[in-house]
């Protein structure tokens, strides 16, 4: 039987077809850099205190009403509470100074039932100062956060199977519209119970967009290309628009312009649906060779090569059998012992680099007193990292790399519990190298998952895996209230999963110099999972079964 890879390797593996889909696919993705942590700014909570109502009070007592708190170490205004009105202000009719003639600790407290008076130093308004998401509200903040990561996680479970169904590229435009289509709608909501709802369908579309990118871009390029692009390529251009969105933010400081602006962007990526091809590898997967062969034979045209009369003679990624119209979803992934352990060990990784990677970006309004200067911080150290998983995929097998990052992000995260808290600057660099390692680690992922996988499994398993690890994404937020009863316990947390995956991780198959599998049985040619308590052998008669289906 010929392989895929040799029968297409007349087109070559960097001409101007490659190029072109090389480049309009990470083009695609810069919106989900822009659009992936842009919460930070619209739901970021700005200073804020009781409103004072225009009431007949002296100076002394409008700069008194509001208690002063001690908030780690520092003297600020309370946010929550003032000193009951009613009693303020016949003191200050009576000439009563607070202070000389009034013991402020013996006056009575009240809530903030006349709202809050919002800083606009930083943002013009936030979602935060629109609904009143502080105080007895403040929970709704991180559960808007995790309501992103909630529509992330089922929008790539569903996604996943969709596209193994119906191809990579209607999916692709599909949710980047739904993305934009909803974003733009959450901008007119009239309550924070209407913008969760349109938010979550937002979200759906979010890392749906960025799996089909991927897995369309990968099945696509071939040989090094391959490579460079689902590492460098892909996780540069996340990088980017990451770093554009504080440059977006800066501008435009009302949550709704910032808002329309980062939903634009998808608008105007719809018409590449002419100008990016289906994948023929998944065509060829599901018996249409002669629509595969159509974009090939286009494709030698652009890359000025001549293409062989027949060029899939001999070649089925389904075995020697006819392709099979049977159609596969997550379950296909646990009817198979190898398989399944194996999906197993890779949800749990992307689990534990999702629940860092949201956690870590959530928490840049603490690395610096500017947000704008502390998320593209946080951006910029995107671009080393891909730069080293790239690194790592051209030169280190895919177990060692993934082994070696998640140790250096679990030390660098353990470690900023002791420095003293006068070198906040080190904290903030040990808390970057460990969402270094985070970053890095997610960019190996992808590759890692896409090349275990056969073809009529791939998207399905890269969405399932990635579906689960939205599972830490949504715990993320409430993993970084857990500072309120130790400083430094997110981090603890966080290095402990890493620690924990770099344990399972050792026993996944390698699949460093190998061509991506076309089938089960090339899938279980790789090298078996050695854990004690994964020998149990697959039942022979699920495994003939799955090979015949694929």
């Amino acid at each position: 039987m010929q392989e895929y890879e040799d029968a297409t390797a007349f087109l070559g593996h960097w001409g101007r077809f490659q190029q072109r889909v090389f480049l309009l696919i990470c083009v695609s993705v810069l919106t989900n850099g822009m659009g992936g942590i842009f919460i930070v700014f619209v739901a970021d909570t700005p200073a804020h205190h009781c409103l004072i109502p225009d009431v007949n009070l002296t100076i002394d007592w409008y700069r008194a009403v509001i208690p002063i708190e001690v908030v780690d170490g520092k003297q600020e205004l309370s946010r929550c509470s003032r000193y009951r009105l009613d009693v303020v202000r016949n003191l200050s009719a009576q000439g009563f100074l607070p202070g000389r003639d009034v013991n402020l600790t013996d006056l009575e407290q009240e809530s903030c039932v006349d709202g809050w008076s919002y800083s606009k130093d930083i943002y013009q308004s936030t979602l935060v100062s629109e609904f009143d998401l502080v105080c007895s509200e403040q929970w709704k903040k991180p559960f808007t956060s995790t309501v992103l990561f909630l529509g992330v996680l089922t929008g790539s479970l569903i996604s996943g199977t969709i596209s193994d169904r119906f191809g990579r590229k209607p999916v692709l435009f599909m949710t980047m519209g739904v993305q934009a289509i909803f974003t733009f709608a959450a901008i007119f909501s009239p309550s924070w119970v209407v913008f969760v709802i349109l938010f979550y369908l937002s979200s759906l579309g979010q890392v749906s967009n960025y799996v089909s990118a991927f897995v369309l871009g990968t099945e696509i390029v071939t040989g090094k290309v391959r490579v460079l692009f689902s590492s460098l390529g892909t996780s540069l251009s996340y990088a980017v628009g990451y770093m554009l969105l504080p440059l977006f933010a800066y501008f435009f400081r009302d949550w709704t312009s910032l808002m329309l602006v980062l939903s634009l962007p998808a608008f105007l990526y719809l018409p590449l649906w002419w100008f990016i091809p289906e994948s023929p590898r998944w065509l060829l997967s599901q018996g249409r060779a002669d629509e595969a062969e159509a974009i090939l034979r286009k494709a030698a045209k652009k890359n000025k090569v001549e293409a062989p009369q027949t060029i899939f003679d001999g070649v089925h990624l389904q075995g020697d059998e006819e392709p099979s119209k049977e159609h596969f979803s997550v379950f296909t992934l646990v009817r198979n012992a190898g398989i399944r352990n194996i999906t197993l060990i890779l949800c749990l990784l992307w689990f534990v680099l999702s629940t860092g990677y949201a956690g870590l970006s959530l928490n840049t309004s603490q690395l610096h007193t500017d947000p704008y200067i502390s998320c593209f911080i946080s951006g910029a150290v995107e671009v080393p990292a891909a730069i080293t998983s790239w690194l790592a995929l051209q030169y280190l097998p895919r177990r060692l790399a993934v082994i070696c990052i998640l140790v250096l992000g679990g030390a660098s995260l353990y470690s900023i519990q002791l420095v003293p808290q006068d070198l906040s600057g080190l904290s903030m660099t040990l808390e970057m190298v460990g969402k270094f390692g985070v970053t890095a680690g997610f960019s190996l992922m992808y590759v890692y998952t896409a090349e275990l996988y056969p073809t009529a499994l791939r998207n399905t398993a890269t969405g399932t895996c990635s579906a689960v690890s939205r599972v830490g994404s949504c715990i993320a937020p409430f993993i970084l209230e857990l500072s309120a009863y130790s400083k430094y316990l997110p981090q603890i947390v966080l290095g402990t999963l890493c620690f924990l995956a770099v344990f399972a991780s050792i026993f996944l198959p390698e699949s460093f110099g190998q061509p991506l599998p076309q089938t089960i049985q090339q899938m279980r040619k790789r090298e078996r999972i050695k854990c004690p308590c994964m020998k149990r052998k697959a039942n022979s008669k699920s495994v003939v079964m799955l090979e015949s289906q694929l």
